[in-house]
């Protein structure tokens, strides 16, 4: 098991390398079958011959909105192979968020599954679109969508299958590999420029779990987000382990497939381990040894002693990376661990950027030790991406403070945005939709404590004068203009959003101002208000 340095460090060189030390090694575990490493490399070279003949080549984007399956790593690899830029699609995203990044990108061609294709043809005649190619995976691809070109998956494969092979170099280490979307905090969500070396280092990290030749790794998170892809995905080409890919997680069929893929090792979100913890009844002891969850429980330890396990945490986001974690024996369920100063400083600091003491609260900023590991830039975002990285140091927008000993504790979120199970959700965007609404004048969205860890949404509505909705109609107005996961979970009508005298809202007074019981609850549990 190699660390791989400097040009290496991208995803094309690390298959060639792993092809060289065993190709028959089993890489990927789905329901259906298993990819050796040998498997893998054909079937992206096979989709990049065919991605070439369409003409997309070096530095081109390419949106791919694929469900967790095998078609997504063969997208990944092809274009990293062809030294195209792989851009993501949040398979939840319709209507004026899908048109968004669509014009955004500026891509020209999406790889589509079937399931997604009313939404994206949808998005085809959105101002500014240059979008004239749909690859589309699953059945047949029929039926010209407007005025763009439609394209079977599986036709292009068995086209591509006999062309000649032509070996492009591998890309440059600090060239752009993708470019993912996330919640923006003024505004629509903003494409975060991410190089081969900086995905390599999410992959990689510090291998807080120990991870290795033998570990069969289990974490059903979606491919269109980081962790998902590199840090399971990636991290087992990289760390010669096996990965199981799932379309999703399910309490309902975890252990069972604990057993049937022995696996050792899985990456949970702090939701999925409190209903795991709080649905198994009794001790349970299996094949299952290491646990990453983000953030920890409070119960963490007895869900160690409970599953006989071991259990790390850490801190990353898409822009800074994975820059605080601890080993597998955090000395508490509130800290995300130390930072990583092999490859990255990291400072607390106030508004002006002044270093705040040990105790206080700061903002978390990182400078990397190594070129090319954290975002270099906002794509088509200047102006952003140069306050991003005011003073020299990338502002990860989050709110941290440090003890004596050097371990870090997540506080808040500076940035407008909240955090519900792995999801990033900018609450001007909710609000963006929300206001929408002709009977509504404006909202408020803000974050609320979850029973689940991270947060669940509120949106406090004004609604306009001699106007009113019931709350069931509200929300189906709502979740009629939102992919699911951004949809509040609870509403409650205030008479004006709190301002400051300049008229910048004051969302920090609604959650004092705001009583739990007033707050119509979208699960059943209503309250009285």
């Amino acid at each position: 098991m190699a660390d791989y340095y400097g040009s290496e460090c991208n995803v094309v060189h690390v298959l060639r390398d792993q092809l060289s030390k065993d190709a028959q090694r089993v890489w990927i575990v789905t329901e259906e079958s298993r990819f050796s490493v040998a498997d893998m490399d054909r079937r992206s070279s096979v989709l990049a011959r065919g991605l070439s003949g369409l003409g997309v080549s070096a530095g081109d984007t390419v949106l791919v909105m694929l469900p967790n399956c095998i078609e997504f790593i063969d997208c990944w690899l092809a274009l990293a192979k062809l030294r195209a830029i792989q851009v993501p699609v949040n398979t939840a995203y319709f209507g004026a968020m899908l048109e968004h990044l669509v014009r955004d990108s500026g891509a020209t061609r999406i790889i589509v599954h079937e399931s997604f294709r009313h939404a994206v043809t949808e998005a085809l005649g959105a101002a500014g679109s240059k979008l004239d190619t749909l690859i589309v995976v699953g059945k047949e691809a029929s039926g010209p969508p407007g005025n763009a070109q439609l394209i079977d998956y599986a036709s292009l494969l068995q086209e591509a299958d006999s062309s000649p092979l032509k070996e492009e170099p591998a890309p440059a280490y600090n060239s752009i590999a993708s470019i993912m979307y996330t919640s923006g905090t003024t505004g629509a969500s903003k494409g975060v420029m991410v190089t081969h070396a900086h995905a390599y280092q999410y992959a990689a990290g510090g291998n807080s779990l120990q991870l290795g030749p033998g570990d069969v790794y289990y974490a059903p998170l979606p491919l269109f987000h980081i962790a998902g892809q590199w840090a399971v995905i990636y991290n087992c080409l990289i760390r010669e382990a096996t990965a199981v890919l799932k379309p999703k997680f399910s309490i309902t069929d975890f252990w069972s497939d604990v057993e049937r893929f022995g696996v050792t090792t899985t990456f949970m979100l702090g939701a999925m381990g409190s209903m795991l913890f709080r649905t198994t009844p009794g001790e349970k002891r299996t094949s299952l040894k290491k646990v990453l969850m983000s953030p920890l429980i409070p119960e963490y330890v007895q869900f160690c002693d409970k599953f006989g396990v071991q259990v790390c945490t850490s801190y990353a986001s898409t822009e800074v990376n994975g820059v605080i974690g601890t080993g597998l024996s955090p000395p508490n369920a509130s800290t995300c661990g130390m930072v990583r100063t092999d490859r990255y400083d990291v400072r607390l600091v106030d508004e002006l950027d002044e270093e705040v003491p040990v105790g206080e609260i700061g903002e978390l900023v990182v400078r990397p030790k190594l070129p090319w590991i954290v975002m270099v830039g906002y794509w088509n975002r200047p102006a952003e991406t140069q306050a991003a990285w005011r003073n020299l140091w990338l502002h990860s927008g989050d709110l941290f403070r440090r003890d004596a000993d050097g371990y870090y504790y997540f506080v808040d979120r500076l940035k407008d945005s909240i955090r519900r199970r792995g999801e990033n959700i900018s609450s001007v965007e909710v609000e963006n939709a929300i206001n929408a609404i002709p009977e509504v004048l404006e909202s408020a969205v803000v974050a609320v404590p979850s029973e689940l860890t991270e947060q669940e949404v509120l949106a406090c509505v004004v609604f306009r004068p001699g106007q009113h909705l019931a709350m069931e109609e509200l929300h189906a107005r709502i979740a009629a203009l939102l992919p699911k996961f951004m949809v509040p979970r609870y509403l409650t009508v205030i008479d004006a959003v709190p301002k400051t005298p300049t008229g910048k809202p004051q969302k920090f007074r609604l959650k004092d101002e705001v009583r739990r019981e007033q707050l119509w609850d979208s699960l059943g549990e209503r309250g009285r208000g």
